[in-house]
């Protein structure tokens, strides 16, 4: 294997002036850096990337952490992360916690071990020991969909808010009162700001909030599908389902469609995020939908800001709030008569 020894023998010059000239950290003349350029295509030579790593301290490498792959929200945010990055000439390491939120300062000091250059995380802990982590944690870190409170750290996501508020509005002006609400993981920074967009869009219209009905489904289709399934077998059942998100959503639709109920006809479905395959369930399923690539080119491009030096130092950190989109779908319509009750009136 070719060393950087048979470059600099091979072009007739020192082995600082190949190192100078492969790091571009020094004044190197273009004709000796071009006769550089030949040795190492003619000797073969590859650069060892470690060796240079634990020389400078720090890698090309970018940790990118996530709580689940298997969600195609997070799927899609890696690959409009990952092309960003490499258009920059660097390279993702992707740690997948699988929704543990213990297994996420493991998985952050095996990045730092690795002397990554920054990490771009959607974390799952929203506690004050975590935020004080973050706060110490000497690499740069851009939080993307998940906020963690107190933490001093950029963050880009959508408004979680708006998105719950709009499906409600909607499903509230096709008439539905009896609104049952699939929440998210309880403790989740994005889980809080749904339920409290759902509650302030509800209060806002005069619609009086069953606590029955806001139920945890953990953001999960299975524990959807349960929850659907024992409030479609109560007396009153709820006339309509907002699902917190995606996987929600899929697991509403198939325990209504296995209950024999017809959506939209018996009862209505709407969720935030795009449903995978959206375009082939039937009915297509209303959404507010975030705007993945924004966010994730955002968080991708202010770390590249950090680690090529363009972020002094104790700059404030940074927020951006995007906007969610409302898709409208065919799973929703005004609610039957014959649902269980006569709908309760508001406003």
């Amino acid at each position: 294997m070719a060393t950087i020894r048979d470059v600099a023998r091979h072009a007739g010059v020192a082995i600082s002036t190949v190192s100078l000239a492969l790091n571009g950290t020094g004044p190197v003349s273009a004709e000796t850096r071009a006769r550089i350029l030949e040795a190492v295509a003619a000797v073969k030579y590859s650069p060892n990337l470690m060796a240079q790593n634990l020389k400078r301290g720090q890698s090309k490498l970018i940790g990118l952490v996530l709580g689940d792959l298997g969600n195609p929200f997070f799927g899609k945010l890696l690959r409009t992360v990952d092309r960003k990055i490499s258009e920059a000439d660097h390279m993702l390491i992707v740690a997948d916690t699988d929704s543990h939120p213990h297994r996420e300062i493991r998985t952050l000091n095996q990045l730092k071990r690795q002397r990554v250059a920054g990490i771009i995380m959607a974390p799952l802990r929203n506690d004050a020991d975590f935020a004080a982590y973050l706060n110490q944690i000497d690499v740069p870190v851009v939080l993307i969909d998940q906020d963690v409170d107190g933490a001093r750290l950029d963050f880009v996501s959508s408004d979680h808010q708006l998105a719950a508020g709009m499906l409600t509005e909607y499903l509230l002006r096709l008439g539905h009162s009896r609104i049952a609400y699939l929440g998210g993981t309880v403790g989740l920074w994005t889980a809080q700001r749904r339920l409290e967009g759902f509650e302030a869009a509800m209060r806002s219209a005069g619609c009086p909030i069953d606590p029955e009905l806001v139920v945890d489904a953990e953001y999960s289709a299975e524990k959807s599908y349960d929850q659907v399934v024992r409030l479609m077998s109560r007396h009153e059942r709820p006339t309509a389902f907002l699902a917190a998100n995606n996987f929600s959503a899929i697991g509403a639709l198939q325990a209504i469609n296995d209950l024999g109920f017809r959506c939209p006809e018996d009862v209505s479905i709407a969720g935030i995020d795009g449903v995978p395959w959206g375009s082939v369930i039937k009915p297509r399923i209303t959404t507010a939908e975030q705007p993945i690539e924004e966010l994730a080119g955002l968080a991708a491009t202010w770390m590249l800001e950090h680690v090529q030096g363009e972020v002094m130092a104790g700059a404030p950190s940074r927020r951006h709030i995007a906007l969610p989109r409302l898709v409208i779908g065919q799973s929703c319509a005004p609610p039957a008569v014959s649902a269980g009750s006569l709908p309760l009136r508001h406003g």
